[in-house]
């Protein structure tokens, strides 16, 4: 196979690590992801099997997804096959790999192939192996003879201060290994080397206004928190249900409670979004959009709204699902637009064709973020020239984390030369203008995309979706959004100091009435005056309690 030279330095690196010098049994890459981590290990692990080093080669992965990734990549640079272990097997007597979720019920078999093997451990997106955590403790305890230990990671923080198992981090939450054991790629480095995709971020700004009974008024911005009256303080958590960042990933309908709103905060940043892939088809006609949502609930409502918007019905993937991996690979090998997810298509999950993102995340931490802008910049391969767009909140955290990564980027790949000139043509590749029907070349018939239209919020008439302002009464497009106070608190409740999300609203309100009925045919007193005092909305989260006790 032919290597990137980042790969082939870091091959010959680690053999003189592991191999001529031999004073560590760590190596560690750290690499952007997109470019090439998978492809360097094992061709690593080839050339430690054709020394003679070892025997046998251990993955542990994040997910099915790309522990089914790693068996594609495993066999097509070494020849070798590579199982899929769960936590029912009890033997391993070949190439395997794993979920980290699977290593602790696997802990037995892990140290029997390792006394018995000289095992290469290969540690795909270390960050999972916090010693405090059960897949930390579980990997530790079961790899600990393992012959050499090859840790991989494209994020390389950690910023809850926790200690990880192989690797140490130092105060700043930056990982702390011997440079002689060390591979590092920078995504700016990447960038340069066109092994990723330059990304442009578009920070989206909204004003809202939340209307309350009385006549007042509560304005939030993510320059303007919100200044609550003295009777609205007194509710709890009202302050923090009420931040700019919550607003922007609180649901917005129509009348109907329903339809979602074209024209709300989720509809502009779709509008930004979709404008933004039209452009990016003209270069690579099958280019993608992924929106990573906070909730189920939020993913099922961007996805209603982009059909909305957009009239074709996004591929929707969250952990609740059945075959969520199978719609996964499936979009993969599509020309679809969007694919929206919860928590699934995150960390090693690589869809070369994705370049568009809408960022709604439950985890405000910079290394989730990386994760993120990691699906949408993987090169499609030498003729590439796209961009990477994302689309997030104005809020400082995010903000912060995108300095950073803009700041890795030399001033060239930072700069965004705008909508493209011209298109390629997907038979032949030959460069057309934007408005030919047909390419001249080859004769392929360019698809031709169909007008789209939002409704004017004070006039009702329609306008092009790109449209700044009404054509009929003139009424600016702009970033200012009226909710009253129910609808800010639709993403999940607030009670007696609680902070409930959505899903346990819904799972709650599911038993609430069987849950009444068993205990008042009980007959026991302190049960019915505890559901008493105790608000519907928090039952599932005391039936979890109990459960775990």
């Amino acid at each position: 196979m032919m290597l990137r030279p980042w790969q082939t330095e870091a091959l010959q690196k680690a053999l003189r690590w592991l191999v001529e010098r031999r004073e560590d049994k760590h190596f560690l890459i750290n690499a952007a992801p997109g470019a090439g981590k998978t492809i360097a290990a094992c061709t690593i692990a080839k050339h430690l099997i054709d020394l003679g080093e070892i025997d046998r080669v251990v993955v542990i992965a994040p997910r099915v997804e790309v522990v089914k990734q790693w068996g594609r990549d495993f066999h097509t640079v070494t020849n070798r096959f590579m199982g899929r272990v769960t936590g029912s097997d009890d033997e391993i007597d070949i190439d395997v790999c794993a979920t980290w979720a699977a290593v602790q019920s696997l802990r037995d078999a892990f140290q029997a192939v390792c006394k018995t093997s000289r095992v290469l451990l290969i540690c795909d997106e270390h960050h999972h192996a916090a010693v405090a955590a059960a897949w930390g403790t579980g990997a530790e305890g079961a790899f600990a003879d393992a012959k050499y230990v090859l840790v991989l990671t494209g994020t390389p923080i950690r910023s809850d201060g926790k200690k990880s198992v192989w690797i140490a981090y130092d105060d700043q939450g930056q990982i702390d290994h011997p440079e002689d054991g060390t591979y590092s790629l920078s995504y700016g480095e990447a960038v340069d080397l066109a092994y990723c995709r330059p990304a442009t971020f578009h920070r989206h700004e909204g004003h809202f206004t939340i209307d309350l009974e009385d006549g007042e008024k509560i304005l939030v911005s993510s320059r303007q928190p919100a200044e609550l009256t003295p009777t609205l303080k007194r509710m709890p958590g009202l302050q923090r249900a009420l931040t700019f960042f919550k607003l922007a990933c609180t649901p917005q309908y129509e009348a109907d409670g329903r339809t979602p709103r074209t024209d709300g905060y989720q509809g502009t940043m779709v509008e930004w979004a979709t404008a933004k892939l039209n452009d990016l088809r003209y270069r690579m006609p099958n280019a993608g959009g992924l929106v990573i949502a906070p909730s189920i609930e939020m993913a099922e409502y961007m996805a209603l709204l982009i059909e909305r918007m957009e009239g074709e019905k996004p591929v929707i993937v969250h952990s609740q699902m059945q075959n969520a991996e199978g719609k996964i690979e499936s979009f993969r090998h599509t020309d679809k637009r969007w694919i929206v997810s919860v928590a699934m298509i995150s960390e090693g999950v690589d869809i070369s064709r994705l370049r568009v993102l809408i960022y709604l995340p439950n985890a405000l931490t910079e290394l989730a973020f990386r994760q993120a802008i990691g699906r949408v910049v993987r090169s499609a391969g030498p003729e590439d020239d796209t961009r990477a767009y994302v689309v997030m909140p104005s809020f400082d955290v995010l903000e912060a984390f995108a300095r950073r990564v803009e700041e890795e980027m030399s001033a060239d790949a930072r700069r965004d030369d705008g909508p493209p000139k011209t298109k390629k043509c997907p038979a032949c590749t030959t460069e057309a203008q934007l408005g030919a029907k047909f390419c001249d070349v080859c004769g392929y018939e360019f698809p031709q995309a169909p007008p789209r239209f939002k409704a004017c919020s004070t006039c009702g008439g329609l306008n092009q979706q790109s449209a700044r302002s009404c054509q009929h009464c003139g009424a600016a497009f702009g970033t200012d959004f009226i909710l009253t106070l129910d609808e800010a608190l639709r993403e999940g409740t607030i009670v007696r100091g609680m902070d409930i999300d959505e899903d346990e609203v819904r799972e709650a309100e599911g038993m609430a009435d069987t849950m009444r009925r068993n205990i008042f045919a009980s007959g026991d007193e302190k049960l019915v005056q505890m559901i008493r005092q105790l608000p519907e909305e928090s039952w599932a989260r005391l039936k979890r309690m109990m459960d775990d006790k």
